[in-house]
């Protein structure tokens, strides 16, 4: 315990960038928690589509998409995005919403973005599509 407290006192900067990201990890952590927008697995939004008939939502660049996506995922272009301009999924309001992005991060902007418009089953696929074929799940390409 001597060491570690002089340590501390010999790097103060070290330890308050510990003590920083520490706190960050941890208020990241309980936001998730209590965030409505859930977080699904790759298999998680495989049984949403099947059992609930869930939506995917593929918010990347077109480019992006065409090279490939999930099956049936619907595209949304940015400016849409952009202008919370939801109304392509209004037939789809009461299903699960699955938002997909490359790497799960820009997904939970839009979640809560949609989730504030009504969609009260807003969620994002943790990972992304980076997550999606990672897992060897097929894709769609156009």
């Amino acid at each position: 315990m001597e060491q570690f407290i002089e340590f501390l006192a010999n790097h103060p900067m070290l330890a308050a960038a510990w003590v920083g990201i520490f706190i960050a990890i941890v208020v990241t952590s309980i936001k998730i928690k209590l965030s409505p927008v859930k977080q699904f697995s790759p298999q998680e939004l495989t049984l949403a589509v099947n059992r609930e008939q869930g939506v995917v939502l593929d918010i990347r660049a077109e480019k992006e998409f065409k090279a490939a996506h999930i099956i049936d995922a619907i595209h949304l272009a940015k400016e849409k995005i952009d202008n919370n301009d939801f109304a392509a999924l209004e037939k789809h309001k009461d299903k699960p919403i699955i938002v997909v992005c490359t790497a799960g991060i820009t997904a939970a902007k839009v979640a809560e973005q949609l989730f504030k418009a009504g969609f009260t089953q807003a969620s994002l696929l943790k990972g992304g599509m980076n997550a999606w074929t990672g897992a060897g799940l097929p894709v769609v390409k156009k």
